[in-house]
Protein backbone atom coordinates (compact mmCIF):
# COMPACT_ATOMS: atom_id res chain seq x y z
CA UNK A 1 0.00 0.00 0.00
CA UNK A 2 3.09 2.61 0.24
CA UNK A 3 3.93 1.88 -3.08
CA UNK A 4 0.27 3.21 -4.13
CA UNK A 5 0.73 6.17 -1.83
CA UNK A 6 3.49 7.30 -3.78
CA UNK A 7 2.32 6.65 -7.12
CA UNK A 8 -0.98 9.08 -5.84
CA UNK A 9 0.98 11.62 -4.73
CA UNK A 10 2.19 13.04 -7.44
CA UNK A 11 1.44 17.08 -8.58
CA UNK A 12 0.88 15.45 -11.98
CA UNK A 13 -2.25 13.68 -12.59
CA UNK A 14 -2.88 9.87 -12.17
CA UNK A 15 -5.24 8.01 -13.94
CA UNK A 16 -5.56 4.61 -12.32
CA UNK A 17 -7.22 1.62 -14.53
CA UNK A 18 -8.25 -1.37 -12.33
CA UNK A 19 -8.67 -4.01 -14.43
CA UNK A 20 -8.63 -8.02 -14.78
CA UNK A 21 -7.65 -10.08 -17.76
CA UNK A 22 -10.87 -12.05 -17.87
CA UNK A 23 -12.99 -8.99 -18.01
CA UNK A 24 -14.52 -8.80 -21.74
CA UNK A 25 -14.53 -4.40 -20.84
CA UNK A 26 -11.40 -4.31 -19.04
CA UNK A 27 -9.23 -5.77 -21.79
CA UNK A 28 -11.39 -3.40 -24.72
CA UNK A 29 -10.24 -0.42 -22.48
CA UNK A 30 -6.19 -1.29 -23.53
CA UNK A 31 -6.18 0.24 -26.56
CA UNK A 32 -7.78 3.48 -25.36
CA UNK A 33 -5.65 3.72 -22.05
CA UNK A 34 -2.73 3.08 -24.84
CA UNK A 35 -4.03 6.64 -26.82
CA UNK A 36 -4.79 8.46 -23.72
CA UNK A 37 -0.83 7.87 -22.30
CA UNK A 38 0.13 8.84 -25.57
CA UNK A 39 -1.70 12.03 -25.94
CA UNK A 40 -1.28 12.73 -22.49
CA UNK A 41 2.78 12.32 -22.59
CA UNK A 42 4.70 13.38 -19.67
CA UNK A 43 1.92 15.58 -18.06
CA UNK A 44 0.03 12.71 -16.51
CA UNK A 45 0.47 9.08 -16.10
CA UNK A 46 -1.80 6.08 -16.53
CA UNK A 47 -1.55 3.37 -14.66
CA UNK A 48 -3.31 -0.48 -14.68
CA UNK A 49 -3.64 -2.31 -11.49
CA UNK A 50 -4.83 -5.84 -12.23
CA UNK A 51 -7.33 -6.51 -9.01
CA UNK A 52 -6.44 -9.98 -9.20
CA UNK A 53 -2.80 -9.31 -8.57
CA UNK A 54 -3.57 -6.11 -5.82
CA UNK A 55 -6.52 -7.11 -4.06
CA UNK A 56 -5.79 -5.98 -0.75
CA UNK A 57 -5.88 -2.42 -2.80
CA UNK A 58 -8.92 -3.27 -4.92
CA UNK A 59 -11.09 -3.76 -1.52
CA UNK A 60 -9.65 -0.80 0.21
CA UNK A 61 -11.02 1.50 -2.25
CA UNK A 62 -13.99 -0.74 -2.50
CA UNK A 63 -13.27 -1.60 -6.22
CA UNK A 64 -16.77 -3.51 -7.40
CA UNK A 65 -17.52 -3.24 -11.75
CA UNK A 66 -14.54 -3.68 -13.65
CA UNK A 67 -13.01 -1.78 -15.10
CA UNK A 68 -13.12 1.11 -12.68
CA UNK A 69 -11.30 4.17 -13.66
CA UNK A 70 -9.98 6.71 -11.07
CA UNK A 71 -8.02 10.12 -11.36
CA UNK A 72 -6.07 11.35 -8.48
CA UNK A 73 -3.79 14.39 -7.78
CA UNK A 74 -1.53 15.29 -4.92
CA UNK A 75 -2.94 12.10 -2.88
CA UNK A 76 -6.32 13.06 -3.48
CA UNK A 77 -8.71 11.30 -5.69
CA UNK A 78 -10.42 13.69 -7.99
CA UNK A 79 -12.54 11.68 -10.13
CA UNK A 80 -13.84 8.03 -10.61
CA UNK A 81 -15.95 5.91 -12.77
CA UNK A 82 -16.78 2.27 -13.29
CA UNK A 83 -17.42 1.16 -17.10
CA UNK A 84 -15.74 1.39 -20.12
CA UNK A 85 -14.90 5.20 -21.34
CA UNK A 86 -13.69 6.64 -24.41
CA UNK A 87 -10.23 8.25 -24.77
CA UNK A 88 -11.14 11.95 -25.70
CA UNK A 89 -13.28 12.04 -22.50
CA UNK A 90 -10.79 10.83 -20.24
CA UNK A 91 -8.40 13.05 -22.01
CA UNK A 92 -10.58 15.98 -21.33
CA UNK A 93 -10.52 14.97 -17.50
CA UNK A 94 -7.12 14.62 -17.07
CA UNK A 95 -6.65 18.47 -18.52
CA UNK A 96 -8.62 19.68 -16.15
CA UNK A 97 -5.83 18.49 -13.32
CA UNK A 98 -2.94 19.54 -15.43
Amino acid sequence: MSKFGQLIDAATPVLLDFFTEWSEPSTSMHPVLLDVAAAMGDKAKVIKIDVEKNQELAEALRVKGLPTLMIYKNGEMKWRQSGEQDANTLIGLLQEYI
